[in-house]
């Protein structure tokens, strides 16, 4: 009877082992995968953040641009509300008054041109992304540098 216990226990033995083996391996790996994931989201957040940017509203403080669209006698109208942020530059004055900075009139001038340019299937809703890019492109190349953060509209009514 001493013999059969013999073989039970070392079979007892050899399964506690094997599961604690499991228990550390699975152990292991979770830890591995949990700050990989963690490392990945820690890049990503730091690639998508930046400095506080200055923000310029285009247009009428309280309308925004308010655009002939589609030609000299479509008789289409855009009002659009347009902000754009900035990478703040080292030498910026504050604003003062109601006069525009030099920079903000070339970011005006570039946005009515590229708006004005625009056919009116380019201002569907789907397209809408596709349009903050091209904005935004087209006012870093008039200004020389990549300025812009990111282009929003705020509201869009096309008549």
């Amino acid at each position: 009877m001493a013999e059969e216990e013999k073989p039970k226990k070392m079979s007892m033995m050899v399964i506690i082992i094997l599961i604690v083996v499991g228990l550390i391996l699975a152990g292991g790996i979770s830890y591995l995968i949990a700050t990989r994931v963690v490392s990945d989201q820690t890049v990503e957040k730091k690639s998508s953040q930046h400095e506080p940017g200055q923000f310029i509203k285009l247009g009428d403080a309280k309308d925004g641009l308010i655009l002939n669209i589609g030609g000299v006698n479509s008789g289409r109208y855009l009002k659009i509300g347009v902000i754009v942020e900035l990478k703040p530059s080292k030498n910026t004055a504050a604003k003062e008054g109601k006069t525009l900075s030099p920079e903000e009139i070339k970011i005006l001038d570039t946005a009515v041109y590229v708006l004005r340019s625009q056919k009116i299937e380019d201002f569907d809703p789907t397209k809408q992304e596709q349009l903050k890019e091209m904005l935004k492109n087209e006012i870093n190349t008039t200004l020389g540098e990549d300025r812009v953060y990111d282009i929003y509209i705020t509201n869009f009514v096309l008549q």
